[in-house]
């Protein structure tokens, strides 16, 4: 029986898909996406999606959370957990139509923020699967200018959220 590292990924009979996070001489620990962490005997039955070898060095807790959050977000479409601006929380956008005898719509801002950060995020994926893709370097380089100047109309929500770092950001001037 070959041992499974760290940061494999397994499919279980009982508990679903999951990552371990820990190999010890009798089980492994795996966190399950539905059901958070069990250990299991090291025979025990489950596919084997993806494994990592199993090394003797140490890993910090860190590595291993940041490795299952990124496991879990790929696989669960999670995103990442975005801060809204505190001034906005709990707030309501009203549309009113421009022709009158046409009923207004509330909106609550903090789901018209989640709307606009799964936005962004789904940019960011498709950024990578065209960087992953087999298209040749020039239409790599075009659609990623598109992107950036998609990110660059949607830079009128930046007052939304809490961090800089969340902004989106579109095309340099120089």
């Amino acid at each position: 029986m070959k041992l499974l590292g760290i940061g494999s990924r397994i499919q279980h009979p009982e508990y679903g898909k999951g990552v371990i996070t820990n190999v010890s001489t009798k089980e492994y620990w795996v966190t399950f996406i539905e059901n958070g962490l069990e250990t299991i005997p090291l025979d025990d039955e489950f596919e084997t999606i993806e494994a990592a070898e199993n090394e003797v060095d140490t890993i910090s807790l860190y590595d291993v959370e940041r490795t299952l959050k990124d496991v879990l977000r790929r696989w669960s479409g999670v995103t990442e957990l975005v801060p809204m601006d505190d001034k906005w929380k709990g707030g309501m956008m009203t549309l009113k139509p421009g022709r009158a005898g046409l009923t207004s719509k509330d909106v609550p801002i903090d789901t018209f923020f989640h709307k606009i950060v799964m936005t962004r995020d789904r940019l960011r994926v498709m950024e990578q699967k065209i960087n992953a893709s087999n298209l040749d370097a020039q239409d790599k380089v075009e659609l990623q200018q598109y992107i950036t100047k998609i990110y660059g109309t949607l830079t009128t929500f930046n007052v939304l959220f809490k961090s800089q770092n969340d902004y989106f950001v579109g095309e340099k001037t120089k």
